[in-house]
């Protein structure tokens, strides 16, 4: 058995069942809701259901990242039991979470010099950091050393996919991120905004595609295009949607049909309350390797 814990930050959206089965413990961000501060628990505290549904209605949730003291508690337990750790962590594009991590590490390791902590800026967000973490495991279940698997990390984490789709702009006209103005077009057009993570681990606006089948079928272009192998791809591919499951089934049964050599059959799982904070309800979003990603 390996000497060291693999680790993430709860912004992975990954199932909790999945982080307790394959033994990787997480770092909760937070997030207030109508006035009350909730730990990003992987809809153990509110359903992702109920979530969603109080954004619809109005509600605007902010968000918080793990800060340097959190971190520390979360990462010492592991270490006076004689763990090292490899921490996978959100993108540094859209927190300061990687740069608190490595501040608490350089204190803890000061007061345990025997021990290591390795530290990874994934670069990536929601399932498409689950799908890093989870070929990470794969690499630790099979025997890997923890230098090893840091090594693949950085050599390799460019290369997953993140191409996400909104069809509905109303949460972020709410949030300044567009213009009413901007909104209102774009519902009446029936405007569906195509993004991507960027090099730099940021989201990043690539088209402006009118009408969801258009985009649907889009964003499975994209993955066409950019996968390794092209229609032979047969890697493991993953949706994490926010409220809008038959969408990202309508994406899943067409990756399913045009990629016949997939590793497993697409894993949809939700967008988590934090992304999901930004976002809105509407957002489908599609992970798969491929070539190294740009800006």
């Amino acid at each position: 058995m390996s000497n060291y814990l693999l680790t993430c930050c709860s912004t992975a959206d990954m199932p909790h069942e999945y982080f307790q089965n394959r033994k990787i413990p997480y770092v909760s961000f937070h997030y207030i809701l109508d006035g009350k501060e909730y730990p990003d628990d992987l809809g153990q505290s509110i359903s992702f259901e109920q979530y969603y549904r109080r954004i619809s209605e109005g509600a605007m949730p902010t968000t918080s990242q793990v800060n340097v003291s959190q971190f520390i508690e979360f990462f010492e337990p592991f270490l006076e039991e004689g763990k090292d750790i490899l921490h996978i962590s959100f993108s540094s594009g859209l927190s300061g979470a990687y740069n608190s991590a490595n501040i608490a590490k350089d204190e803890l390791l000061s007061k345990y010099p025997d021990r290591k902590i390795l530290i990874v800026d994934s670069l990536a967000a929601s399932s498409g950091y689950g799908m890093l973490v989870d070929m990470a495991a794969d690499l630790r279940d099979k025997g890997e050393t923890l230098e090893d698997v840091h090594n693949w990390l950085e050599n390799n984490k460019l290369h997953v996919h993140h191409w996400f789709f909104s069809t509905d702009l109303t949460h972020y006209k709410r949030g300044g991120r567009i213009s009413p103005t901007s909104a209102m077009v774009g519902g009446l057009l029936h405007i569906n905004p195509l993004l991507n993570m960027s090099a730099d681990g940021k989201l990043t606006p690539r088209k402006k595609i009118r009408g969801k089948k258009k985009v649907i079928n889009e964003i499975v272009r994209m993955m066409d295009m950019h996968a390794n192998d092209g229609p032979d791809y047969s890697g493991k591919c993953f949706i994490s949607h926010s409220a809008c499951y038959d969408d990202a089934r309508k994406v899943a049964d067409l990756i399913e049909e045009k990629f016949p050599h997939l590793k497993e059959p697409v894993r949809i799982n939700s967008v988590g309350t934090v992304i999901g904070a930004h976002t809105g309800p509407g957002t489908v979003a599609l992970y798969f390797v491929g070539d190294k990603r740009e800006n």
